[in-house]
């Protein structure tokens, strides 16, 4: 497996199709630097296409989940600036940022869930990483911050894009104008994590067994629930429903679905082959 130095991926278990994809900059908080958006993608992708996984789940090493872009990569994108040339800086900093976004929508291009464990501080661009996330949870004494409006920064990595889908047109427009920090226990009314945990641990054994009991389902469905949801956000009714019909008579009849039906009637697990 690949060593990263912004990353840690994890099996916990020998032979469980859970992964633990681990923002590895503890003494920073997590803070992004350039090397994790080279490395982000790469995790991902090798996540996806290995086999053995069937769902990810993203937390964050030491007290915080992510502190948000590291300020030394900040100034290092708004440093090289080329004052003869205003259009030529203006091209480079713009694929500097698609680059960046790119980054972060790794995890929807990913096939596999990838479900959010946030502990402590979820900050700026750590917000931006949760909201392209598939399932989010954290613990009570997690907080978040749209932070970028305090740095003179029009948040460009998903976070206005993703986040009126979550919690509604307003809400996000009053946390990303004001950057207030609010609770975990907020975020839950506002619908942006889907649970609350009392503790770490109980957060961390919590998220284990959901995300188990979705690994254990047909990767197929699974796998096609998450790409028709993400499709659908973007188009209408009648075009999500007609994508979903050309999806499923691609992949509906399939050994799964019989084997889904047979464990039924016989009131057992079923057991499906990885995908």
């Amino acid at each position: 497996m690949e060593n990263y130095t912004t990353l840690q991926i994890v099996q916990k278990t020998p032979n469980s199709p859970v992964f633990y994809l681990y923002l590895n900059r503890p003494s920073l908080r997590n803070a992004l630097s350039r090397d994790f958006f080279t490395e982000f993608p790469k995790a991902l992708s090798s996540l996806d296409q290995n086999p053995n996984v069937g769902v990810v789940i993203l937390s964050g090493n030491g007290d915080h989940f992510c502190s948000g872009l590291d300020l030394k990569t900040l100034n290092t994108i708004t440093g090289a600036v080329q004052p003869s040339d205003r259009g030529r800086t203006g091209e480079r900093l713009r694929r500097e940022i698609k680059g960046f976004q790119e980054a972060v929508t790794a995890i929807e291009r990913c096939r596999k869930p990838v479900i959010a464990g946030i502990h402590g501080g979820c900050i700026g661009g750590g917000v931006d990483i949760i909201t392209a996330c598939d399932i989010r949870y954290c613990t009570e004494e997690a907080f978040f911050i749209v932070k970028e409006v305090d740095l003179a920064i029009t948040a460009d990595l998903g976070t206005l894009q993703r986040l009126p889908g979550i919690v509604g047109y307003g809400n996000a427009m009053e946390l990303a104008l004001t950057g207030r920090r609010f609770s975990g226990l907020e975020a839950k009314e506002l619908g942006l994590v889907s649970r609350v945990f009392a503790s770490k641990k109980a957060m961390e054994e919590g998220v284990r067994t959901i995300a188990e009991g979705i690994a254990a389902k047909s990767p197929l469905a699974v796998t096609g629930t998450k790409a028709v949801l993400l499709r659908s956000r973007d188009l209408t009714l009648d075009q999500g429903l007609d994508y979903v019909a050309t999806w499923n008579s691609g992949v509906l009849i399939s050994d799964d679905i019989v084997e889904a039906v047979s464990a039924y009637e016989q009131k057992r697990k079923p057991k499906f082959a990885k995908l």
